[in-house]
């Protein structure tokens, strides 16, 4: 009966080293190919310096990486990237985008500016003119109130702001011009709103240009 074992586990051996040269591999080292799952499967995986490795669980080390899930005769059941899931792969595609934006910005800076001042100077004129907008909106709203709150005096004189019983009933045309110059109002202030944010954001990106222009010159002086 002894005899019979072995032969039968040195008949399931020679399966398994056919199936891994029929699929490409180097036969599974004696080491690994009598070490199997519980389910009679082995993987083999592949290390930083391109070896095959075989066994029966993949290292921690290894597990970010393709591994072969073969069955006890060295043939491929499937493929496994279990840690590499779709969510994964997007952030490393946003990364790798990322990465290209930012390669693309550093080629914009070193090829638009000569200077730390050219930002500066650039950046000047770009506050310069949203401040200026702002202090446009600003009069506009002032004026916009100024009508505002004479429409609301003259609407005092109709119901139902007068409750007087001699009051009459508003006018449609000043309903209309109380509504719209209301909502002109309240949409202007937000104009203004969007254009002291937008003030804030630029400065904040020239001061990220200015010092990442900082830091690549000083880095090509360094490394000419």
């Amino acid at each position: 009966m002894a005899g019979v074992h072995n032969a039968g586990m040195q008949f399931r051996r020679i399966l398994l080293l056919l199936g891994a040269i029929a699929m490409g591999a180097p036969a599974l080292p004696a080491s690994n190919a009598s070490t199997k799952s519980s389910d009679g499967r082995n993987y083999m995986w592949v290390d930083k310096d391109g070896q095959r490795h075989y066994g029966d669980a993949v290292p921690p080390e290894f597990s970010q990486g393709e591994s072969r899930v073969l069955n006890n005769q060295g043939v491929e059941l499937q493929r496994e990237n279990a840690r590499r899931n779709a969510q994964q792969l997007e952030e490393d595609k946003r990364r790798q985008q990322d990465q290209q934006q930012r390669q693309q910005h550093d080629r914009f800076l070193l090829t638009t500016y000569t200077s730390i001042r050219d930002i500066e100077r650039l950046r000047d004129e770009r506050l310069d003119q949203i401040d200026g907008q702002i202090k446009a909106a600003a009069l506009y709203i002032e004026s916009l109130n100024t009508r505002l709150a004479a429409m609301q005096v003259r609407a005092q004189q109709f119901k139902p702001y007068n409750t007087s019983v001699k009051a009459r009933r508003m006018p449609d045309d000043l309903a209309e011009d109380l509504v719209r110059a209301s909502s002109e109002v309240r949409a202007q202030h937000k104009a203004a709103d969007r254009r002291r944010q937008e003030l804030l954001n630029t400065r904040a990106q020239f001061d990220v240009d200015i010092a990442r222009y900082r830091e690549l010159t000083s880095r090509s002086a360094t490394n000419p």
